[in-house]
């Protein structure tokens, strides 16, 4: 029974099914010939006997020898159609009335087939009468009366036969499929299935990938496509296992990091006593931006993965909030970068401020680095609207723009980066910190004029 669960179990079922079926387009049809060549024979059995008879003096011959003439043809009486005119030629003993009539002149293979039936189903011994075509033109019609009974036992016998003979062709032809499906499929599947199952044991063995080698267009597919997915698996494999390195090495960082932004942070705080007005003024700033350094490291290391809380929303400026964030990534103080802001004055965005921050520090980190590293110098500009539920935030500049392979892997950490020496975390962090909010960072275009980021950022529900 285990067999006839497999593939090829049930496609040697099947094709006996199938040839079987096959077959019984062919068996109909050759039963009802059998049965027609049958009675076509007795015809021309009794043709012969009314011909022996035509062929003595007065047409006559003895009792002894009519009964001879009508058993050879197996029938018990013959009659002959001449210029309109039926004769009876021979006549025996009828054992009943004729029950049935059939003319073979003008059957077609439905009618012969439908006669055929009727026969297998008609009760034994009925008495028949059939009409046919004489040979070499002896007449218009000849017609016999026989017993159907001998001809309904020849039938089946023929019919049998030819079940039997179909049963072993179905059975051969479903054990060369058998072995045909074993070799040409079931074993190169099965390899397909060993790879995967010796794949799955240790996924990150490379020599545990397949190998495509079959020529079977369907099973090669297969392999060629599980050997893609396997050899991701594995690179992806390869990447978390150095993300995690990555990680401990920063969490690491991140804790040294804050003791010294800490140590940092007690010297800024001396700054604010001091009386001098340009260290009164950039002392908070100071003091602020080692505030969100210091909380980024703890964040860091009570989390050990570089994994965002979710954010806490309030009210923001727009325009000061851009403002500020210039400051802080260099470009409030002039230089090769110009900054422009022009959103609104009134315009209030709701978001977590240190996340919103940190997404458009790094976008407007970017956007200066990288046309700073094209050798001229250029502009960025951040504009605003509000939409209906919120706020939609643009960072056009007229940088050299993105390269191909950065935007097809653009929002992806160490993979999505613009220049070779960028690691790409900065637009993965942005896409992260604004998708958190349930909001949206997209490149809207990018050419050899300049690139422009667009930030949608809903209202808190």
């Amino acid at each position: 029974m285990a067999i006839l669960r497999s593939l090829s179990g049930r496609l040697l079922v099947l094709t006996i099914i199938f040839v079987m079926l096959a077959e019984v387009f062919i068996f109909v049809p050759s039963v009802a010939r059998f049965r027609a060549e049958y009675l076509q024979n007795r015809l021309q059995m009794a043709q012969i006997a009314s011909l022996a008879l035509l062929a003595t003096p007065d047409d006559m011959v003895s009792p002894d020898l009519e009964k001879e003439l009508l058993a050879n043809a197996e029938v018990y009486a013959i009659a002959l159609r001449r210029d309109e005119v039926r004769e009876l030629v021979l006549m025996g003993d009828l054992p009943g009335p004729v029950e049935q009539s059939f003319d073979l002149r003008d059957a077609g293979a439905l009618q012969l087939i439908r006669d055929a039936f009727e026969c297998a189903m008609a009760p034994p011994g009925r008495v028949i009468r059939v009409i046919g075509e004489p040979t070499n033109n002896a007449g218009l019609a000849i017609e016999v009366t026989l017993n159907e009974k001998r001809l309904k036992h020849e039938m089946i016998a023929y019919g049998w036969r030819i079940f039997q003979l179909s049963l072993v062709i179905s059975l051969f032809a479903a054990v060369l499929v058998f072995f045909a499906v074993r070799r040409f499929v079931v074993r190169p599947i099965t390899g397909v299935i060993g790879a995967m199952t010796a794949f799955s044991e240790d996924p990150s063995d490379p020599k545990r990938v397949i190998r495509p080698s079959s020529r079977v267009g369907e099973v090669a597919d297969a392999e060629r496509a599980l050997a893609h997915m396997q050899t991701d698996v594995l690179n992806a494999l390869k990447q978390k296992a150095h993300l995690a390195s990555l990680g401990e090495a920063v969490s690491k960082i991140s804790h040294d990091l804050r003791n010294i932004l800490a140590a940092s942070q007690l010297m800024a705080d001396r700054l604010e006593a001091s009386k001098d007005p340009i260290v009164s003024r950039t002392g908070p700033k100071l003091i602020g931006t080692l505030d969100r350094a210091i909380r980024l490291c703890e964040r860091t290391l009570a989390y050990g993965k570089a994994e965002e809380p979710p954010p806490e929303r309030r009210r923001v400026a727009l325009r000061a909030f851009v403002d500020e964030v210039a400051e802080a990534v260099g470009l409030a103080n002039g230089g090769a970068v110009a900054f422009e802001n022009a959103a609104p004055s009134d315009l209030y965005a709701d978001a977590d401020p240190e996340q919103l921050h940190r997404a458009l520090s790094n976008l407007l980190r970017n956007a200066a680095e990288a046309i700073a590293a094209s050798g001229r110098g250029g502009r960025i500009r951040v504009s605003a609207r509000h939409l209906g539920d919120g706020v939609e935030i643009e960072i056009a500049d007229d940088g050299p723009g993105l390269p191909t392979a950065a935007i097809k892997h653009l929002f992806k950490p160490f993979k999505g980066g613009a220049r070779r020496e960028g690691s790409g975390l900065g637009l993965a962090i942005a896409h992260e910190l604004i998708r958190a909010h349930g909001g949206a960072l997209e490149l809207a275009s990018t050419s050899t004029e300049g690139s422009v980021f667009r930030i949608v950022l809903p209202d808190a529900t």
